[in-house]
């Protein structure tokens, strides 16, 4: 969640992709339930063992009370006393059954939920990944993390206890039910009238807690994505002294979740009390035409009729009633839970409906080995409608060459080379290598073939090996020796105890930003690439440094395809060809010796830098030699 999307005042504000306002999905029941077979049906046959094996804890659950009326009726009122013990046996037996399958249950659906849940996380995780870079510029890293470890939570309501528990309910409630009606059915009648109508108050109730189960996944992911951000960018908040403001965003995103858990709980709340009230009225019931049917067959004489029930009728109906109400009850529980996973499964569904990068590479032309050569043709591009970025953009990078790219921020650079590694498409226009549209080679077959060296050069929290290795994890230590010798990194590596097995920390923040760029660059050598993409590849290195890099990053250009940005431009005279780059169009382009001859853009950007570094040695100079005549205090 970016600052703008969660403010003070817990206004929120739609998500933008490229200009273009994000359209909210309409999620149907339908759907959900859609996304819920399909869960379901993977796990088929864990589900099918567990309702099984439910079934039989539910029968198992109905010996027991049954035998109370034998108890009363026979065993007591004709006192039968040789039944005692084989009742109490078969009561026994079935408790122990019933006690077995319950933990049977709770293996066999605890083990599935889990795994369904690993699976879910999964296929999110590889999904996400392969989203255009578009969608990770306008949603923050928490609300993803939240999506896909929280939300799949819920799963375990479908696949583990809770969609069984809500079946078993149902089974219990019917077998039930027949027990009733044979005992009483007129009782019964009005007992059913009562739970029809319960059940349609329950419908109801969850039509209204299932948005609110679904805003509050989204409102959590907003906070726990400003968290991530405030936490990650701890040094900033500190140095601007914004604690407070960090305080007053996060309190006012769990403001926002506190009400809508009150909300929530507001609907639960009238749910159980509504439970309660039927169990009321069902006793109720039960007192005035129980009592009178157990009256009328105990002193027909006070009665109208001689077909009402025996003590022992009357004892199994309570019974009975308790285990048909009970699930009924508990139904509104569950419902609850199986509602909040489907409000998951919603937001799930949603993210896993965006396209991803590499949809429809199947059809793609493959390309396990290019050459190299990269073109531009008449090539625009614009992020928001009617404001284009890159404008008429063509230009030619034969195969082996390295072109150069210069120009004021904001001219277009960082976005032509986002094109060249297939980041965004053009709007009009095609990006060809070794002569094919990019659009119709395999996105992983390209991506394959070029090394990268960004400005802020992203470390996982690792150790320098691994970081070096990101680009070939099978690469030997002694390649990554060398390849750190190179970048230079050999030397501020043998500083640490633990050398190359160094643990940089989160985003390598225990390294100087030199020393990250030095690694991303042994990375950048480590992966042999056809296409290098340098940019801004040694401006966190000071002069001694970068003269020397520049030696390993001359090796690295030689033969491949290398695209530099560099706002020093005493780092591309070498370069094979130079583009000047402004409001979105080349302006200039040559060698370092044309262009400088010819006395345009690059000629005015090359004076007024150099200029620039002259005035600061010199600042340099005169500030050295005051130092050299202050006098030292004895």
């Amino acid at each position: 969640m970016r600052p703008s999307q969660l403010n003070v005042s817990g206004g929120e504000k739609p998500v933008q992709f490229g200009g273009r306002e994000k359209p909210k999905s309409k999620v149907t029941l339908g759907s959900a339930w859609r996304e819920a077979r399909e869960l379901m049906y993977v796990h088929r046959w864990r589900l099918s063992l567990g309702m099984a094996v439910m079934l039989v804890n539910r029968l198992s659950g109905l010996v027991l009370p049954l035998t109370t009326r034998y108890l009363f009726d026979v065993v007591i009122a004709k006192q039968q006393l040789e039944l005692l013990n084989p009742l109490a046996l078969a009561g026994g037996l079935a408790t122990v059954v019933q006690a077995v399958t319950s933990y049977s249950l709770s293996q066999i659906l605890g083990i599935a939920a889990q795994r369904a849940i690993n699976d879910l996380r999964c296929v999110v995780h590889a999904h996400v990944l392969r989203l255009p870079i578009r969608y990770f510029d306008s949603v923050s890293s928490g609300n993803l993390v939240s999506r896909i470890m929280s939300d799949a939570e819920g799963v375990r309501n479908l696949i583990g206890t809770g969609i069984v528990q809500l079946v078993g309910g149902l089974v219990t409630a019917g077998l039930g039910m027949a027990v009733l009606f044979y005992l009483n059915w007129w009782l019964t009648v009005m007992i059913l009238v009562i739970l029809i109508v319960f059940a349609f108050v329950m419908s109801f109730a969850f039509t209204v807690l299932r948005p609110l189960f679904r805003e509050r996944s989204k409102i959590n992911a907003e906070v726990t994505g400003r968290l991530t951000e405030s936490i990650g960018g701890i040094r900033n908040v500190k140095a601007y002294v914004a604690e407070k403001r960090e305080e007053q965003v996060f309190s006012a995103g769990t403001d926002r979740i506190f009400d809508n858990v009150k909300r929530t709980m507001t609907g639960i709340s009238a749910n159980m009390a509504v439970s309660t009230l039927i169990i009321g009225v069902i006793g109720v019931l039960m007192i005035l035409v129980g009592g009178r049917s157990v009256f009328e067959h105990t002193w027909p004489d006070h009665g109208v009729s001689n077909h009402g029930m025996t003590v022992g009728d009357f004892v199994t109906y309570l019974v009975f009633v308790g285990l048909v109400t009970a699930p009924v009850v508990q139904i509104a529980s569950i419902g609850t839970q199986i509602t909040e996973a489907f409000a998951g499964l919603d937001r799930i569904r949603d993210l896993r409906k965006m396209a991803t990068e590499d949809a429809g590479d199947e059809r793609r032309q493959s390309c396990t080995e290019i050459a190299g050569d990269i073109a531009f043709e008449n090539v625009v591009f614009e992020y928001n409608p009617g404001k284009p970025v890159l404008k008429n953009i063509s230009l030619s990078a034969p195969a082996g060459t390295t072109t150069a790219l210069v120009g004021s921020s904001g001219s277009g650079k960082s976005t032509l080379i986002s094109l060249a590694m297939a980041f965004n498409r053009p709007l009009s226009g095609r990006v060809l290598v070794d002569g094919k549209n990019l659009d119709e080679l395999k996105l992983r077959d390209y991506r394959a073939h070029i090394g990268v060296v960004l400005q802020d050069n992203f470390l996982f929290d690792g150790s320098i090996a691994d970081n070096i290795r990101f680009s070939r994890p099978d690469a030997s230590i002694d390649e990554v020796r060398e390849v750190a010798a190179l970048a230079h990194c050999t030397d501020f590596v043998n500083e640490f105890e633990h050398g190359f097995e160094t643990v940089v920390g989160e985003r390598g923040v225990k390294l100087s930003g030199g020393q990250r760029q030095r690694i991303a660059i042994a990375r950048a050598l480590l992966a042999q690439p056809r296409i290098l993409i340098l940019d801004e590849a040694t401006s966190s290195l000071d002069s001694e440094s970068e003269a020397a890099i520049q030696e390993g990053l001359k090796r690295l250009r030689a033969g491949r395809t290398t695209f530099v940005i560099a706002h020093r431009l005493s780092t591309i005279r070498s370069a094979d060809q130079i583009l000047v780059l402004e409001a979105g169009e080349i302006v200039e382009r040559g060698t370092h010796a044309e262009l400088l001859a010819a006395g345009g853009r690059y000629r005015t950007l090359y004076d007024r830098q150099y200029h620039f570094e002259h005035e600061r040695f010199i600042n340099m100079g005169e500030e050295h030699a005051a130092l050299e005549r202050k006098p030292v205090p004895v």
